[in-house]
């Protein structure tokens, strides 16, 4: 069986008195795109630095198919590439110079990919790192680490600073980095972004991963919408186990359900039903789910 692309077990960092992650059992397959969810604070970055063997862990361990992070990280990193979410380069490079010292440092890159990722991303390759806008900092970090093709791409949200075509252009390189058999552990706050590229998603909660699933599988666990618009004022409906409802306009319910659906069926076929939509959750409304009650807090 092949070795998992990142493994972590009872993962755990102190900084001091602060608990920035606490016992994380993570399990990433080689060639899945995976979602790393969570507000500032929850633990994301925390969990990147281990994994690159940036820091070390107050208990457990974390592998890059199969290497440990920290007792052998210059093994771990012969088979990623990583994106920070803040692009310190040097200032005197250019955008070009600094892709060819990056590329050298790694040890090799697809030289015809990356021409066509400059492309792509609409980089200045002759201008210095000095006059480039942090959107176009990260593009300089972004076109070297997928130019490496890399096993596995650890971006830090990756798409900070950069406009919307290019969010499209992030996606489009994602997408061929799938087809190619890469994996990518993508932590991010776009949360369309994510829905988007991910095959699965893990949700980060004060350190502790509290969820974790592909979107049908999250769906299930979370409330599905449905919105009816009735002829005149609407009903008085008995109470429904597992379903809630909120009047959001003139003859108009939204009934949020998170049992069986039929019930209340049943009761809107007794009534006369100009319209019914029914929706999936999206990802923000599960992450939102999670943090109702709470702003999360952690480390990093």
């Amino acid at each position: 069986m092949p070795d998992l692309a990142i493994k972590t077990e009872a993962l755990t960092k102190r900084y001091g008195s602060t608990l920035a992650l606490d016992h994380l059992d993570l399990a990433v397959r080689p060639g899945e795109v995976y979602g790393y969810l969570g507000p500032n604070g929850a633990g994301k970055t925390t969990t990147i630095r281990l994994l690159l063997g940036l820091h070390r862990p107050t208990a457990g361990h974390a592998e890059v198919f199969g290497v440990d992070a920290w007792r052998d990280p210059v093994r771990a990193h012969r088979r990623l590439a990583y994106v920070a979410g803040e692009p310190f380069l040097w200032p005197s490079m250019t955008a070009g110079e600094t892709l060819e010292f990056l590329g050298r440092l790694h040890g090799g890159v697809d030289e015809a990919y990356r021409r066509r990722l400059v492309t792509r991303f609409a980089l200045e390759a002759n201008k210095k790192v000095r006059a480039l806008s942090k959107g176009n900092r990260q593009k300089v970090q972004l076109v070297a680490a997928l130019a490496t093709r890399a096993d596995l791409l650890v971006l830090d949200e990756p798409t900070s600073g950069l406009d919307p075509l290019m969010e499209v252009a992030f996606r489009d390189s994602i997408a061929e980095a799938k087809e190619r058999g890469q994996t990518v552990f993508l932590s991010s706050h776009i949360l369309s972004e994510v829905e988007a590229t991910c095959d699965r998603v893990g949700i980060l909660r004060a350190g502790r991963l509290v969820d974790q699933g592909t979107m049908a599988e999250l769906r299930h666990l979370s409330a599905q919408t449905i919105e009816v618009t009735f002829a005149g004022e609407p009903p008085r409906l008995p109470p429904l186990p597992g379903v809630q409802v909120e009047q959001t306009g003139p003859g108009t319910l939204r009934f949020e359900i998170t049992g069986e659906v039929a019930p209340l069926i049943a009761q809107l076929g007794r009534r006369t039903v100009l319209s019914l939509t029914s929706r999936e959750p999206s990802l923000e409304e599960i992450f939102l789910h999670h943090y109702d009650s709470s702003d999360g807090g952690g480390g990093g």
